[in-house]
């Protein structure tokens, strides 16, 4: 990406800071690419620590001063249900916008945004529901407590799912009372800077939301180091986060951290092996694998490896590929080129270390995809789990496929690993079911199913793949903290230098 100091001919964005459309401090942009051709369709603004500086500023006011904190939590949560109600409304547009800027189906996109305003609704109608509680003390006073907002939330969002990812944040974030600077995606910023526009519609006070554009390095880290800023939430890779964790950690910031995964989709003989296809197709073909929870690891007993491999192989080979904007395509380009590089690195590092090509391994040969960032969906076989392509997070359309021969060796291989975001296990035994999801170290576990996500359903990591949790109650304590208050009922104070 180079930056640019005129649009040109392509449309050129605007940060969002104190309710104002703003350009960046330094004047630079850069470019932002559609993934199906592979060409800039605009222009994003280059932020740097000024801009990192206005935003928590802005932000810092709006939670200390003006309307926001005087909001009754009832009247904070009917601000976010009519923005829900507005996203609602315009979710087609932001879904093809969302298209546009990371190349994901537009019939997913428009089913997910659809999906994306339950997060708002729910919260809405958790804002007034915070409650603190009585506690029966050992000494003379009436004691409770008090769940309060933290103050200047940061949210950091990734490229593969920008606006619901910015939504498992800053709709708990705003129901607790805090205000947000949101930075998402250098690869991906469209679509945060249009439904930053509907926060005013919907009547959030300036300050409230704010939204700045830009790289890690120059404007991500001021916003991690800024001391006003209280709450760090963050997805992405391990790495990063780990950076975040260890910068937070200077000035004792909250984080909640949602990291990487190399999920185990296990696979036992007794399945429905037609349902357990679908699901671990989904799991790892949908959205070109290019989700955390994507299931890129299969384990399959042995009893059954060769026939579902070919029942695997059989049902992705018939996947059309192509122009995500239609109907009929299921499997899109790779968000960026980057991704798409590091796609084809891990497929010749997999075949030097001795993996099999069963299916995919190279560009498709479809006219329409030559200019794009477009790979077949690959499956291999005979991957030992010690393989990086089965330890290191590919995030593209990339299935590892490890045999098994019991329930023991299958929670050896899955556990084996440095993360444990999700996993999921195919199985008509539900004693078998439950003793896999008492042993299997990952934040989530689906049985008979795959990557279902609610609003209403806490989701998060174990090990290196986060800690915290997004959705449900359990979201909104990420951004309270708990005050406790003494109300003394002695009637005479005892000797202060004989405390007991």
């Amino acid at each position: 990406m180079g930056s640019r100091q005129s649009g040109g001919s392509l449309e050129k964005l605007s940060m969002s800071i104190d309710g104002i459309p703003s350009a960046p401090a330094a004047g630079e942009y850069f470019e932002t690419f559609d993934p199906f051709t592979a060409q800039p369709w605009a222009l994003v603004p280059r932020g740097t620590a000024e801009d990192a500086e206005h935003a928590v500023q802005a932000a810092h006011r709006a939670f200390t001063e003006g309307e926001w904190p005087r909001l009754h939590p009832t009247q904070r949560g009917q601000l976010m249900h009519r923005l829900g109600k507005l996203i609602e409304d315009n979710a087609e547009t932001l879904a093809e916008l969302e298209v546009r800027d990371n190349g994901r189906l537009l019939a997913e996109m428009i089913h997910q945004i659809g999906y994306v305003p339950n997060w708002f609704y729910y919260y809405a109608g958790l804002a007034d529901k915070i409650e603190g509680a009585f506690i029966p003390c050992d000494k003379p006073a009436f004691n409770f407590t008090k769940p309060e907002p933290l103050g200047v939330c940061v949210c950091i969002v990734p490229w593969n799912a920008p606006l619901l990812l910015m939504t498992l944040k800053i709709a708990p974030a705003l129901a607790a009372g805090n205000t947000v600077v949101l930075k998402p995606s250098e690869h991906t910023s469209a679509t945060a800077l249009k439904v930053v526009e509907l926060f005013e519609a919907a009547g959030f006070p300036p300050g409230v939301m704010n939204v700045v554009t830009g790289f890690g390095q120059e404007i991500g880290e001021p916003l991690v180091a800024h001391p006003l800023v209280r709450h760090i939430g963050f997805t992405g890779s391990t790495e990063t986060g780990a950076r975040i964790y260890s910068q937070a950690a200077s000035d004792i910031k909250r984080v909640s951290l949602e990291l990487g995964g190399k999920s185990p989709n296990i696979v036992f003989a007794d399945c429905d092996l037609n349902n357990a296809v679908k699901g671990v197709v989904g799991g790892i073909f949908g959205a070109t694998g290019q989700t955390c929870i994507a299931g890129s690891r299969l384990l399959v007993q042995n009893s059954i490896h060769d026939e579902f491999v070919d029942r695997l192989a059989r049902f992705t080979s018939q996947a059309r590929i192509g122009d995500p904007r239609k109907p009929e395509i299921q499997i899109g380009p790779i968000a960026n080129r980057m991704q798409y590089d590091k796609v084809l690195d891990y497929v010749e590092v997999a075949k030097k270390e001795g993996a099999d090509v069963a299916l995919g391994g190279k560009r498709p040969d479809i006219d329409e995809c030559r200019d794009g960032w477009f790979y077949e969906p690959t499956i291999f076989t005979g991957v030992d789990n010690a393989m990086r392509i089965a330890q290191e997070e590919v995030f593209g359309p990339v299935l590892s496929v490890i045999p098994f021969d019991d329930e023991d060796e299958a929670i050896r291989i899955a556990n084996d690993t440095r993360f444990g975001l999700a996993a999921g296990v195919w199985t008509a035994d539900m004693r078998r079911a439950l003793v896999m999801t008492e042993k299997l170290d990952a934040g989530t576990v689906w049985i008979n199913t795959y990557r279902d996500v609610s609003y209403t359903t806490p989701f998060g990591g174990y090990k290196q793949s986060g800690i915290g949790r997004e959705n449900g109650v359990e979201g909104i304590k990420e951004y309270l903290q708990t005050k406790a208050i003494w109300l003394s009922t002695a009637t005479e104070i005892e000797n202060p230098f004989v405390i007991g």
